[in-house]
């Protein structure tokens, strides 16, 4: 078959329920007609019906949003202020271009529910059953519940999460960038609130981000139709918008199936 190109990106838009209420994007859209200031700036009394075919100037779009709305790719600075054994984190701006182009892999973890914290044990155990073996700057993805559920109210509370160990698991093996169909590449706050809770340990908040302090990585977050990968065989594109010294940019995250 040709080159296949796979959208794993979520829309940005008003109405889709993708992050909780205080965080949600703002669009505002303009049409044609709406910025004639804009044309006055450029071309002093030049009318709306004065412009070609009388359409006005330009539609344009007024965007508030942060830079972990849509499908976005965090940088180690998001984690941690360190990174590598006390070095400081490195920004959005400062990923290395080289991460951000490689062969993907896809473990598939639909079947955990919400909440789960996926270990070591389990990623092994999806990569034999892929049979898979993990090659340094490797892009693996995980395929949630979560996938399913964007717009839904409870989509920020849907799908497993990466431990700490699952993590370091694939950081030891020259993983440095990562993605999920959730939320947040660890579990849901709702369910890992409960266990801190419970147990009063506090390193289990935000436990599978935190590996990030022993090894630099990226991971990428609200992924879409992750369902309709093969388990490997594809090259991810997932650039980042370069935000200077920010902790996160937007991507738009592409599969790349050949022939």
């Amino acid at each position: 078959m040709p080159r296949q190109f796979i959208d794993l990106s979520i829309y940005l838009e008003n109405d889709v329920i993708t992050d909780p209420p205080f965080m949600r994007p703002k669009i505002t859209y303009q049409q044609h007609t709406e910025t004639v200031a804009e044309l006055g700036h450029f071309f002093p009394g030049v009318t709306a019906e004065q412009t070609p075919d009388g359409a006005g100037f330009a539609a344009a779009e007024w965007v508030t949003l942060t830079t972990h709305n849509g499908t976005h790719l965090d940088a180690p600075w998001h984690f941690h202020p360190t990174m590598d054994g006390g070095q400081r984190a490195i920004t959005i701006d400062e990923v290395p271009l080289e991460w951000c182009f490689n062969p993907g892999v896809k473990l598939d973890f639909r079947h955990f529910e919400n909440g789960y914290v996926v270990t070591a044990a389990d990623v092994e155990a999806e990569l034999d059953r892929i049979g898979h073996t993990l090659q340094p700057f490797d892009i693996v993805l995980v395929n949630t519940a979560a996938g399913g559920a964007v717009g839904s109210d409870h989509f920020v509370d849907t799908g497993c999460g990466m431990g700490y160990e699952a993590t370091m698991y694939l950081l030891e093996r020259g993983i440095r960038v990562t993605g999920t169909d959730a939320w947040s590449w660890d579990a849901p706050f709702s369910y890992t609130a409960k266990k801190v809770a419970e147990t009063g340990d506090n390193s289990l908040i935000w436990e599978g981000h935190k590996a990030g302090r022993d090894i630099g990585y990226c991971h990428l977050e609200k992924l879409h139709n992750l369902e309709c990968l093969p388990a490997n065989g594809f090259t991810l594109s997932c650039f980042p918008h370069k935000i200077r010294g920010a902790s996160a940019g937007w991507t738009r995250a592409v599969a790349i199936l050949e022939d």
